[in-house]
């Protein structure tokens, strides 16, 4: 009996005498309120967080963190440029690409992408487009033969019906003059490999060839479209970017990852926060358990108030008693939300129960990232929710005159 006498009391007023058994039976009812309430919150904030992370770690895998261009339209001293950006600070990497659109055909099937040039050994410093590689590989696309090689996304392959070994023909969309008028440009190409990236718009529109081979098929000289960088943080990418910008003078413009993914990555920030707040009105609605709950265990207990104050407690200590009262309710439905949330978010990331179809959410999966942010974001509110749901009842229990009740007595 070291503990003050209103957590004693608090805790005696869980328990409801026998002929008023559904007093207990609405506690738990609101403990599981909460729970489910923190439950949901931590489940739905730590799926947006996996979305976010796994949408943003492909994005980066297959583009870089900077890109730098040219209002030339080309980048001709490449290989100077290349020198002057490595040497800025944060910059770990660079790699030149030229990139263009154009159409892969193979028999009937044909399918509009983005042909992109790369250096195979460059581009390792600056994406992980070669971790992707489901068969053959990057370093193919340097092999001396006389049908240049080429790597498609694994959802481009199996829509042209082309595997590994196969030719495919690539049609470039500015026509040139030919022996019987204007033509488009076409040359057959090998495939060399199929990447998966798990995003369905790189893993359709995307392919790959060396620089070299780009350069010939858009006729671009020795020149190239731009530059990847890679950096060190990606959260500096719009301080290199200035740095970019200010040694290579007005002739270049730089583009970092957020710009180019800007309206992606606001509507996913702003639709983690509206769920947050949507989903903060279940632990409300658990929160009017409680305060309904107390307020019948004020009724109840009128009697043993009256006494309490008849024996000296002030208002203020029988304030407490039920503040701890609803405070206690709170605190284990957080609990045992965290712990569930906990749970299914491990079921979730483990076992991938949820599968998602990749052309309409960028994924194959469900993702989910548990931060302890998130938890401990929840918890508080949780628990803050809970104890200003306290407030009134436990005022109203304070107010209680105590002739009242023992008038009779």
């Amino acid at each position: 009996m070291n503990r003050p006498y209103q957590i004693f009391i608090a805790f005696r007023y869980l328990k409801s005498k026998k002929k008023h058994k559904g007093i207990s039976f609405n506690t738990v009812i609101s403990t599981g309120g909460v729970a489910l309430g923190v439950m949901a919150l931590l489940v739905v904030l730590s799926v947006m967080s996996g979305f976010h992370e796994d949408l943003r770690s492909k994005i980066l895998g297959v583009n870089a963190h900077l890109v730098v261009l040219s209002y030339k339209g080309g980048i001709e001293d490449y290989e100077g440029v290349i020198r002057r950006l490595t040497a800025l600070r944060r910059v770990n990497g660079a790699s030149p690409f030229v990139l263009g659109q154009v159409m892969v055909a193979k028999g009937d099937r044909a399918h509009g992408v983005y042909l992109r040039g790369i250096d195979p050994l460059r581009e390792r410093q600056t994406t992980s487009i070669a971790e992707y590689m489901k068969d053959g590989g990057l370093d193919r696309l340097t092999e001396d033969s006389a049908t240049p090689g080429i790597v498609l996304g694994s959802e481009l392959a199996a829509l042209l019906g082309a595997y590994t070994g196969d030719e495919v023909n690539v049609i470039s969309p500015v026509q040139e003059i030919g022996p019987f008028g204007m033509l488009p440009r076409v040359r057959k190409f090998r495939v060399m490999g199929i990447f998966e990236v798990g995003m369905y718009e790189y893993d359709t529109n995307l392919a790959i060839t060396s620089i070299e081979s780009a350069q010939e098929f858009f006729r671009t000289g020795s020149a190239v479209t731009g530059i990847e960088l890679k950096i060190d943080d990606i959260y500096k990418a719009s301080e290199v970017r200035e740095a970019v910008q200010d040694v290579l003078g007005p002739a270049f413009f730089a583009r970092d990852w957020m710009q180019m993914n800007r309206s992606l990555f606001s509507a996913l920030k702003l639709e983690k926060f509206t769920m947050f707040v949507i989903l903060t009105l279940i632990i409300l609605v658990a929160s009017f358990n409680i305060v309904s709950t107390l307020i019948m265990n004020v009724i109840e207990k009128e009697r043993e108030i009256a006494i309490l104050k008849a024996m000296g407690a002030t208002n203020r200590g029988v304030m407490e008693i039920f503040m701890i009262q609803g405070l206690f309710i709170g605190l284990i439905g957080t609990v045992i939300g965290l712990v569930g949330g906990y749970l299914i978010g491990h079921l979730l990331n483990t076992y991938e129960i949820v599968k998602l179809p990749p052309d309409v959410y960028y994924l194959s999966r469900l993702p989910v990232k548990m931060k302890l942010f998130d938890f401990v974001v929840v918890s508080l509110s949780a628990v803050t929710i809970s104890f200003l749901a306290t407030i009134y009842p436990a005022y109203q229990a304070a107010r209680l005159n105590p002739v009242e009740p023992l008038r009779y007595e």
